[in-house]
């Protein structure tokens, strides 16, 4: 008896990927012939996992949606389902707006899409992901949810409130997942800062990096999205430890203006987010820090913007990227903040600090010439191998690229020598 074909499309970050990977497990184990973004839709079963944070994200959602739709209406696939987080917060509008679709599940209850589909109760692993990525880096998901309710922030009103995962478990994942090839693992969650208060009572980032750190066969392990406030400083303790723990920090910092901050309900003042970056390069040395900024929030005046514009100036991040404010149903600021700056005002301000950026970060890569670096490989390509530093996490940042002068095996680390500079790229020989 042929296998039902089922494709999985996922939308959004890194976190919702994961899920996908649970997901796409849970169906090959019951019978499925499961597959993950292909090319063409194959017949039998579409879900699209779905993403619901900004304006574009849910844009992007809804338009896959439709199209798939279409693909149904037009006989090229038998039935559509719709989960993740576009789901969660939009269930009833969408069940009135898109009948076709045969079921919506939310961000939480997806396995039950397997149960119906399988008639029974499904087989299931506990720590089992069918890796989408390239097999030598994963992401590891650590906590769900967020307590921190910034008021441009709709994430907590679609997760709900922050939920660690044990210890135990996420290091029984690390080590599964190194039995299969997994080197290098990006640890994410929307709170790293808060990891363990809810299951143990205290902050325990610094511990389960350190067990994970531990693990035979760990080559890097990457930290995505801290939170300035209440953040865990022992952590730098590990970061500067462990050869295996790279030095590479995610810090999601929004703005410094006393004013903005204060707007954005982010628990922090200018001079504290001063305070904290420069303790955290103080105790780890070379560390790169990648963060997110936002232009246009209820507030930014043209004082607060150029305070901004200094800041970045000052800082020198080694990564950084930022979006114009867009206000969200629901959040503290869309209930008490009028969004009263025009929209072309927010765009001027973002090109203006992302054209800073850029000279920041070109700099900062021609410092780099004649440096030795260690890179993993990614990929081949007809001039190059690619790779990434420990200062580069997939997708978001930089790439390495390699000429050929000898054979590379993708998944290994090499040492390299960088001789050219590009604003998003390193140029370099084995």
């Amino acid at each position: 008896m042929a296998r039902k074909k089922v494709d999985v499309i996922t939308l959004g970050c890194s976190k919702n990927l994961v899920d996908s990977e649970r997901l796409l497990s849970m169906f090959s184990r019951n019978g499925f012939d499961a597959c993950h973004e292909p090319e063409h839709s194959r017949g039998d079963i579409t879900v699209i996992n779905t993403c619901g944070f900004i304006g574009d994200a849910k844009e992007e959602s809804i338009d896959m949606i439709l199209r798939y739709i279409d693909a149904k209406s037009r006989g090229e696939i038998k039935s559509l389902y719709v989960m993740g987080c576009l789901s969660q917060r939009y269930l009833d509008e969408l069940k009135a707006e898109m009948p076709e679709v045969d079921g919506w599940y939310g961000k939480f209850d997806w396995h039950e899409l397997v149960t119906m589909l399988s008639r029974e109760n499904p087989a299931t692993s506990e720590y089992d992901r069918v890796i989408t990525t390239p097999r030598h880096h994963a992401y590891i998901k650590i906590a769900e949810g967020c307590n921190r309710f910034c008021s441009f922030c709709a994430i907590p009103l679609i997760t709900g409130r922050f939920k660690s995962r044990s210890i135990e478990e996420i290091t029984n994942e690390v080590t599964e997942l190194v039995k299969r090839g997994v080197k290098e693992f990006n640890i994410i969650a929307q709170d790293l800062s808060s990891y363990g208060t809810d299951l143990y009572g205290s902050q325990r980032l610094a511990e389960l990096i350190d067990r994970i750190a531990e693990i035979p066969g760990v080559g890097w392990i990457r930290l995505h999205y801290a939170y300035p406030a209440q953040f865990p400083m022992d952590i730098l303790d590990v970061m500067a430890k462990h050869h295996n723990v790279c030095k590479y920090l995610d810090i999601a910092l929004q703005h410094i203006s006393d004013n903005v901050l204060a707007n954005m309900r982010r628990h922090i003042t200018g001079a504290q987010t001063r305070e904290l970056l420069a303790e955290i390069r103080r105790r780890v040395p070379g560390i790169h820090i990648r963060t997110t900024l936002m232009t246009g929030f209820p507030g930014e005046g043209e004082k607060e913007f150029e305070e901004l514009k200094a800041f970045v100036k000052e800082q020198r991040f080694e990564r950084m990227g930022a979006f114009a404010y867009c206000e969200e149903e629901d959040t503290y600021g869309a209930k008490h903040f009028d969004d009263d700056i025009p929209e072309e005002v927010k765009q001027q301000r973002l090109s203006e600090i992302m054209d800073i950026q850029a000279e920041i970060a070109t700099e900062i890569n021609e410092s780099k010439i004649g440096s030795t670096m260690r890179v993993i490989i990614d990929r081949e390509e007809d001039e190059y191998y690619v790779g990434r530093t420990e200062y580069d996490s997939p997708e978001v940042d930089q790439e390495v690229l390699i000429k050929k002068s000898r054979k590379l095996d993708k998944g290994e680390f090499y040492d390299v020598r960088i001789t050219e500079a590009q604003y998003f790229d390193l140029i370099a020989e084995i």
